[in-house]
């Protein structure tokens, strides 16, 4: 997804690729959007299935916006499961590891979108995300140990043509337009049905 607002694409020279980000067409989406608004509104399915004790395998391919159907390239994976130590078969990442790369791929495309179109070259960014969590949550042993991560420290290292300053605030603009970020300091609504099979 885009992550840049007219805040940050106030560029002073003419957008050109950079970082692997076509700039340009970046711009052109915003100011599309800005234009009709209704080309803003998004959304992104996954659809899960439960293979084996907590190996779980969840699918994204389809999703909508701009006004019409779309489709990933290939219809992508990913695999979730806990480690021995927490009784599974360690056939992937916990869901909770998935949360610390949703959040750091985030930021990390914020800052490529933001970098680019205020023209700045980065040769190489890497995060650190640390998520601590106390288990007595989850397993129902301590009613005031929530079951979700307490706090979470996300770093950078960024080698870029820039100031520490103006990388400072690419990181900022990242994060102050991260929908992830948003979602998990925020909160969002969540409703949860269910279907079952009908019995004869």
């Amino acid at each position: 997804m885009p992550t840049a607002t007219h805040d940050a694409t106030k560029p002073t020279r003419t957008p050109v690729r950079m970082n692997g980000v076509d700039a340009p067409a970046l711009l052109a989406t915003v100011n599309a959007v800005g234009a009709q608004p209704d080309l803003a509104a998004f959304q992104f399915r996954a659809r899960g299935r439960w293979l084996s004790g907590t190996h779980c395998e969840t699918t994204m391919h389809g999703f909508s916006g701009a006004g019409d159907e779309h489709h990933h390239v290939v219809a992508y994976k990913g695999a979730a499961d806990h480690p021995a130590v927490l009784c599974g078969a360690d056939a992937g990442p916990t869901p909770t590891e998935w949360l610390l790369h949703a959040l750091a791929s985030c930021l990390t495309a914020g800052i490529a979108n933001i970098a680019a179109v205020r023209g700045i070259k980065l040769n190489a960014v890497e995060s650190t995300v640390e998520g601590n969590i106390d288990l007595r949550g989850i397993l129902g042993l301590a009613k005031n140990v929530r079951n979700g991560y307490q706090d979470i420290k996300v770093s950078f290292e960024i080698d870029a043509d820039a100031t520490p300053e103006q990388i400072e605030r690419i990181v900022m603009q990242a994060k102050a337009r991260s929908a992830v970020f948003d979602c998990i300091t925020n909160g969002v609504p969540i409703s949860i049905g269910v279907k079952t099979p009908a019995i004869a």
